[in-house]
């Protein structure tokens, strides 16, 4: 496998900059909740959406690379999820065109899930009727 490992590295990255914008709202005294402050929970949301989100989109990834999915299909699940979650993370954490990128990176994000749920079935279903054979 080296195409999950990629996308799981640089995502990762960038989850390190989100948490790094929220550990450092705790420093400054937030040590715990957002205190009701719209900027806070965009920050903390951020970052937990990420959370949220990216861990089962890269095992299913994974999962269609063990299945010897196409590598161009493969990378181009995970550029866009890539994509995606920079979009919606720089909207919501930073304020970068907030509107267009939460919208966008969400609609992306599932759209990835989306093709990745009904890839992984196919594998499944696929694998149980040879077994079956």
């Amino acid at each position: 496998m080296f195409v999950t490992p990629l996308y799981a590295g640089l995502l990762a990255l960038f989850f390190v900059v989100l948490s790094v914008r929220v550990v450092n709202l705790r420093r400054r005294g937030i040590i715990f909740g957002d205190n009701g402050d719209v900027g806070v929970i965009r920050i903390v949301r951020a970052q937990a959406n990420f959370a949220e989100y990216v861990p089962l989109a890269l095992l299913m990834l994974g999962l269609l690379e063990m299945g010897r999915f196409s590598i161009y299909l493969l990378h181009a699940l995970g550029l866009a999820l890539l994509i995606a979650r920079l979009l919606h993370g720089f909207a919501l954490s930073f304020g970068w065109q907030m509107r267009f990128g939460r919208v966008a990176g969400a609609a992306l994000t599932f759209v990835v899930l989306l093709i990745e749920a009904v890839l992984c079935l196919y594998q499944g279903l696929r694998g149980q009727w040879l077994w079956w054979q």
